[in-house]
C-alpha cells in the first residue's frame, strides 16, 4: 500500500513539473486544470502534451510567432488563454472554432498587425485584450453579430479612428480602452451603441476636440479618462447626463477655460475624482465659473491648489483657487 502511494505521489509531481503529461519546460496543475509556460525556450505553440481538460493556459515571454485553430483544438474545454509578451505576428482565421467555452483571451505585448476575418468569432468571449501590439485598424468582421464582449482593450496600438462598426457588434461592453493610440477625433455617433459602458479610457491620444453629443448614450459611465490629449476647448453640454460619473481626468491638455455649466452635472464625483492639473488656464473674466466651482467642490478635485494660471503675466503661476474677485475683475 505504501509503495502505491509513493508511486502516485511521484506521478503527480512529474505532471506538475513538466513530465510526460505536460509540455516540456511548462508547469501543469491538475486541480485547477491549468498550464503555465513562462519564460521557456518555446518557438512553437506547445500542442503536444496539453491535456484535453485544460481550462486555463498561460504562455508568456516565449518566442512563438503564430497560433492557429489546429493548435487550440488540443484543449476543447479551454476557458482562459493568456499569451502575454510573445512574438506573435499572426493569428489564423476561425481561431476559436475549437474552443466553444473560451471567455477570455489576452494577447498583450505581441507583434500583431492585421488580423483575419472571424478571428474571434465562435467562442463566447467576454474579455478581449489586444494591448501593446501594432494594430492600425480594428475590423468589425473580427466578431460575430451581437458579441458577448464586456471588456475590450485596444490600448497601445496605432489606431487613428474609433472602430464604430466593431463597437456596434459589442453592445454589452462595460469597459473600453483606447489609451495610447493616435486618435485625432471621435465622431458624434461613435459610442451610441454602448449604453452599458461604465469605463472609457481615451488618454494619451491626439484629440483636439469632442463633439457635444459623443457621450449622449453612455449615461452609465463611472470613469472617463482624457489625460494627455490636445483638448483646447470643450462643448458646454459635453457631460450632460453623466450623473453616474465618479472619475474624470482632463489633466495634461490645452484647456484655457472651462465653459460655464460644464461640470454642473457631475454630482457623483468621488473625493479627488476630478483631475484638471497641467492645463494652461487663462485667468481672465472667463475663469470665473471654474473659480467658483472649485470653491464649492474642493474635495472632489485632485490637488486643487496645483490648478494654476498660465496667464495673464501678472497672475502666472498663481493657484486659480487663491485668486480674489478683484484680481478677476468680478463685480460683487
Amino acid at each position: 500500500m505504501k509503495s502505491w502511494c509513493v508511486l502516485a505521489l511521484l506521478c503527480l509531481t512529474c505532471f506538475c513539473h513538466g513530465g510526460l503529461s505536460c509540455p516540456a519546460s511548462c508547469k501543469c496543475y491538475t486541480k485547477r486544470a491549468e498550464v503555465v509556460c513562462n519564460e521557456v525556450p518555446l518557438t512553437e505553440y506547445p500542442s503536444e502534451g496539453l491535456l484535453k481538460n485544460t481550462t486555463l493556459l498561460t504562455i508568456q515571454f516565449t518566442n512563438i510567432t503564430s497560433i492557429s485553430e489546429q493548435h487550440l483544438n488540443a484543449t476543447p474545454l479551454l476557458q482562459g488563454l493568456h499569451l502575454y509578451s510573445n512574438h506573435l505576428k499572426s493569428l489564423s482565421s476561425h481561431l476559436l472554432r475549437g474552443v466553444p467555452h473560451l471567455n477570455t483571451i489576452d494577447l498583450t505585448g505581441n507583434r500583431l498587425t492585421d488580423l483575419p476575418a472571424d478571428v474571434f468569432s465562435y467562442a463566447p468571449l467576454r474579455s478581449l485584450v489586444l494591448k501593446n501590439n501594432q494594430i492600425r485598424k480594428a475590423d468589425a468582421d473580427w466578431l460575430h453579430d451581437d458579441s458577448n464582449l464586456t471588456w475590450l482593450d485596444l490600448s497601445g496600438n496605432q489606431l487613428t479612428k474609433i472602430p464604430i462598426a466593431l463597437l456596434q457588434k459589442s453592445p454589452h461592453l462595460d469597459n473600453l480602452d483606447f489609451a495610447n493610440n493616435q486618435l485625432e477625433q471621435i465622431s458624434a455617433n461613435s459610442l451610441d451603441s454602448l449604453s452599458k459602458l461604465e469605463r472609457l479610457n481615451l488618454q494619451n491620444n491626439k484629440l483636439h476636440t469632442l463633439d457635444a453629443s459623443v457621450f449622449h448614450n453612455t449615461r452609465n459611465l463611472t470613469s472617463l479618462f482624457l489625460t494627455r490629449n490636445k483638448l483646447s476647448k470643450l462643448p458646454q453640454n459635453l457631460f450632460q447626463g453623466l450623473t453616474q460619473l465618479r472619475h474624470l481626468s482632463l489633466d495634461d491638455n490645452q484647456l484655457s477655460h472651462i465653459p460655464t455649466g460644464l461640470l454642473d452635472p457631475l454630482n457623483s464625483l468621488d473625493e479627488e475624482g476630478l483631475d484638471l492639473t497641467i492645463n494652461p488656464f487663462l485667468c481672465d473674466g472667463k475663469i470665473e465659473y471654474l473659480w467658483r466651482w472649485l470653491q464649492k467642490n474642493k474635495k472632489k478635485v485632485f490637488l486643487p491648489e496645483t490648478i494654476t494660471c498660465a496667464g495673464p503675466e501678472s497672475l502666472t503661476g498663481r493657484s486659480v483657487m487663491s485668486l480674489t474677485e478683484s484680481e478677476l475683475k468680478i463685480e460683487s
